[in-house]
């Protein structure tokens, strides 16, 4: 089976140099990429492919459940190697609907490590206790929460450190929050866009779980 990745490779790198020989070239040159990336590790949502986009083209971190821990030294690394170096003007937090994170979160099974690195979600959870309660069907549950859990992510990224020196710099950044219905690939703008401190603000200011 690892030989058919392999050869999987050849044949993408040979396609690659048909379509256009210095692709590579180019490639192996500093990237300039007006984007990052903050996704789900799932293997359904290839970030690139999604927003047809070529490789060099979207500087990607992806992690369990698309969170934006402020602690972890892995997130902080790739936040602050787009916006200081290649001076990034969008970055965008993107979830799916269906995410096994999310179902992980919502259940009452323990699963050892992960729960810890999901403890953010449950916790979002519990504070929409009251509305998710409401809802029956558990598909729809965990795709509620999905969407909570963007409006909540984008709000982190736009209070992070480096996000918030950025801005002070005058640097152009928008910070956008999609999420992605793997059944029909076509991405929804949840309209959480910022592009300031002020508009984090206003973004915290707007009710955890508001209805409908």
């Amino acid at each position: 089976m690892i030989d058919t990745l392999i050869r999987n490779n050849m044949a993408w790198a040979r396609a690659r140099m048909r379509a256009e020989s210095p692709f590579f070239m180019r490639l192996s040159e500093q990237q300039a990429t007006e984007y990052l990336w903050i996704g789900c590790s799932a293997s359904q949502v290839p970030a690139n492919e999604v927003v047809g986009l070529d490789p060099g083209e979207l500087f990607v971190h992806r992690n369990m459940e698309n969170l934006a821990p402020s602690r972890d030294v892995n997130f902080l690394s790739v936040l602050q190697c787009p916006l200081k170096v290649l001076k990034v003007g969008h970055s965008i937090v993107c979830g799916h609907y269906g995410c096994g994170g999310v179902r992980a979160a919502l259940d009452s099974d323990r699963r050892g490590l992960i729960d810890y690195w999901l403890q953010p979600v449950a916790d979002l959870a519990h504070r929409c206790a009251e509305r998710l309660d409401a809802i029956t069907d558990f598909t729809t549950k965990v795709n509620d929460t999905c969407q909570q859990n963007m409006r909540a992510q984008v709000e982190y990224v736009g209070r992070n450190r480096f996000v918030f020196d950025a801005w002070c710099r005058w640097q152009t950044l928008a910070i956008h929050g999609w999420i992605y219905p793997i059944r029909d690939g076509l991405i929804r703008n949840l309209d959480l866009t910022v592009e300031k401190a002020r508009d984090v603000e206003t973004l915290a200011r707007r009710s955890w779980c508001p209805d409908g």
